[in-house]
């Protein structure tokens, strides 16, 4: 396990901070803050990714069948994660959690107990080393390759800086992905935004204020090329299957693409 750095800010603790958790660090929080400051609704955003977590995986336990869920980058528990939305429904379901984070190994490995019928495992690795991740003994002894796959990549793909550069590790996954995968995605995105707001986005990148690399629509729906997109398609997260009843915030405080696509 790599030393537990907690004078740097990471993503998954930031988020944790965001989402009203306890597991965070002072540079988490001071990162957190400052994001805050320049996008005030930069909180509604990782609540509506989370529920988007949350709903998509109820369609993909209840409507699609999926059975084994591979989730990368993801965070700190909290509540009704992946496993126990998709145990919640098919109680054999089986999870394998990807985070680079030593501090959400821990607090996974303590927290996301499995259903007895099911399995649910935890693997410290990165998005950028898919190849990594698919060798893992983990994962490979957990979930049946032959079989369906989910592949969650929530809120994890605008780590992933430059132009063009995530498809390539979404696509090296989904080719390991057997016939009857899903790939579901959320991410960051500028298009909403004012142009002042998408100058500042670019400034905190060049600046090193920011971790997260925004793309646009096209970008992100390219993503998705050769997948058979479940409606609505891609639309901003809160946009996606919205429970009924429930108020969908204006897409410029969410600011996030989703989409879930089958592979043929």
């Amino acid at each position: 396990m790599d030393e537990l750095d907690t004078t740097v800010a990471h993503p998954a603790r930031r988020y944790n901070y965001w989402l009203g958790g306890k597991d965070h660090f002072a540079a988490d929080r001071e990162s957190g803050d400052q994001l805050q400051a320049l996008f005030p609704k930069v909180r509604l955003g990782a609540l509506a990714n989370r529920a988007l977590l949350q709903r998509a995986t109820r369609f993909l336990a209840a409507e699609a069948g999926i059975r084994q869920f591979l989730d990368i980058g993801t965070g700190l528990p909290t509540a009704d994660n992946t496993h126990e939305v998709a145990q919640s429904v098919a109680p054999d379901s089986r999870i394998v959690y990807v985070d680079n984070d030593p501090m959400v190994m821990v607090h996974a490995r303590a927290l996301l107990t499995s259903s007895p019928q099911g399995r649910t495992a935890y693997i410290e690795a990165d998005l950028n080393d898919p190849a990594k991740i698919l060798a893992d003994p983990v994962v490979r002894s957990t979930l049946d390759f032959a079989q369906p796959i989910a592949l969650m990549l929530i809120a994890v793909l605008h780590f992933v800086h430059g132009d063009g550069a995530a498809k390539p590790i979404v696509r090296e996954l989904l080719d390991a992905l057997p016939p009857g995968s899903y790939l579901v995605a959320t991410h960051a995105t500028s298009d909403f935004g004012t142009p002042e707001q998408q100058a500042l986005y670019r400034q905190l990148i060049e600046e090193g204020k920011s971790d997260v690399w925004t793309r646009p629509k096209d970008e992100f729906t390219d993503l998705f090329e050769g997948l058979d997109l479940v409606e609505p398609g891609v639309v901003p997260a809160s946009e996606w299957r919205p429970e009924p009843g429930v108020t969908t915030p204006a897409r410029s405080d969410i600011n996030l693409w989703t989409a879930t696509g089958r592979k043929g």
